[in-house]
């Protein structure tokens, strides 16, 4: 048997999500490209000048330095889920006039169960750390809901100050590979709910699901109300607020990248549940609606539905402007859907983190001068949530605090009165 060539599999999907379709089945088929791609423009636009010298395009799946400190690194390609039968496969379709089809169908059968790939970009799973120590009387509760569209485990953090008193409650939804501890250790929100008083709860997305536990954004029927995903997210909102004292008016939602557009999601289909959305990194509601559109959104946006409301939805986003796995433009799309086309005043400030990455921020306003949205440009930032601790995946320390601005701008948004249907 014949050899089969070295393959780059992360370099063919970077070359994918770009469009150089070429280019990338020519890295499939194991052959030199003959130019130097950390300083090629890229046929979608992409211009190597705005990616830092030697890292063109590798934020996009830079798995984050251990707790100890250290420089991000790149992650492991599992081989093992590139057999030849399906390298195979791939070369007989590539035979075809239609290779393009064919490799963007491979790239999609890679993201299905079984693979190493996921919507999130080619990672490994974060590195297992022993939970914090709790405060002395907080609580970390492992629970689970269960409905006619399934079933779902979650985490609840309720901090040591609750003792029965009306507190606001905020939904945390995570990225692919992740889990509700390691998105609690990385945001550090539970470390602000106890000095804030509100209740955090993090579902977690089944493996059974989603081999990347990837929240399923991209798949139509994970994108209405009261069915699929959706369902068992505001269920699992509303089990909470039955068996603890949330004030009313006061249930938020925020997520990363796939948990992000997953939030986008809740804030469009329930806006009589959440009062606020926070959204880093991720993709408006409708954006894909399935695995080939979720993917040409991730690179170069989608075309979002517009919602039924006719009212704004308070949202705040965060996005790196070097993002490869999500385009920054994205951000600009979650921001005009959740407009709903009103007519709001804009003001831009710029600063800068005490970290070093400086931001762009836009805060739209309603004729009170009430803020009804911010979109938070970091400057220079990639693929990871904004002032998060290294303790946790995909997190940039560097970066302004994401937690406690999206806490600031959800107090500032409570509803007027709790809806009869919560």
């Amino acid at each position: 048997m014949n050899a089969k060539p070295t393959i780059d599999m992360l370099e063919a999907t970077r070359l994918t999500r770009e469009g150089r379709l070429a280019e990338a089945i020519a890295v499939l088929r194991g052959e030199r490209l003959g130019i130097n791609l950390s300083s090629a423009p890229s046929d979608a636009g992409g211009d190597a000048s705005q990616h830092p010298s030697g890292h063109f395009s590798q934020i996009i799946d830079m798995v984050p330095p251990s707790s100890g400190g250290g420089a991000w690194t790149p992650p492991k390609f599992n081989a093992s889920h590139f057999t030849p039968s399906a390298f195979d496969n791939l070369a007989g379709d590539l035979g075809q006039a239609h290779a393009p089809e064919a490799l963007r169908g491979f790239l999609d059968r890679m993201g299905q169960p079984g693979s190493a790939f996921n919507l999130d970009g080619l990672v490994g799973p974060a590195p297992a750390r022993a939970p914090a120590p709790l405060p002395e009387g907080a609580r970390f509760e492992e629970r689970t809901f269960a409905n006619e569209a399934g079933s779902r485990a979650y985490k609840l953090y309720i901090p040591s100050g609750y003792a029965g008193q009306p507190v606001p409650l905020v939904v945390m939804l995570h990225g692919c590979t992740q889990s509700p501890d390691d998105f609690a250790a990385g945001t550090q929100m539970n470390e602000l709910a106890e000095e804030q008083m509100f209740l955090v709860v993090y579902p977690a997305q089944a493996q059974s699901a989603n081999v990347s536990k990837c929240w399923n954004w991209f798949n139509a029927a994970d994108q209405q109300r009261d069915r699929g995903e959706p369902a068992l997210i505001a269920g699992i909102t509303r089990q909470i607020m039955r068996d603890f004292s949330v004030e009313p008016g006061r249930v938020y939602v925020a997520g990363l990248s796939a948990g992000g557009a997953a939030a986008a999601i809740m804030g469009s289909a329930y806006p009589e549940l959440y009062a606020a959305v926070g959204v880093h990194s991720g993709l408006a509601c409708g954006a894909a609606r399935d695995m080939p559109s979720a993917f040409a959104a991730m690179r170069q946006g989608g075309a979002p539905h517009h919602s039924g409301t006719k009212q704004p939805v308070p949202t705040i986003v965060f996005h790196g402007d070097r993002d490869t796995t999500v385009n920054p433009v994205n951000g600009d799309q979650v921001i005009a859907q959740s407009k709903a086309g009103s007519d709001l005043r804009s003001t831009v400030s710029r600063g800068q983190a005490p970290g070093g990455i400086s931001y762009t921020r836009t805060v739209e306003c309603d004729d009170s001068g009430h803020p009804m949205l911010e979109h938070w440009v970091l400057h220079g930032a990639g693929h990871a949530w904004s002032g998060g601790s290294p303790a946790g995946s995909y997190t940039e320390p560097q970066g302004p605090d994401a937690s406690r601005e999206m806490m600031r701008f959800f107090l500032e948004h409570p509803k007027p009165t709790a809806s009869s249907s919560m």
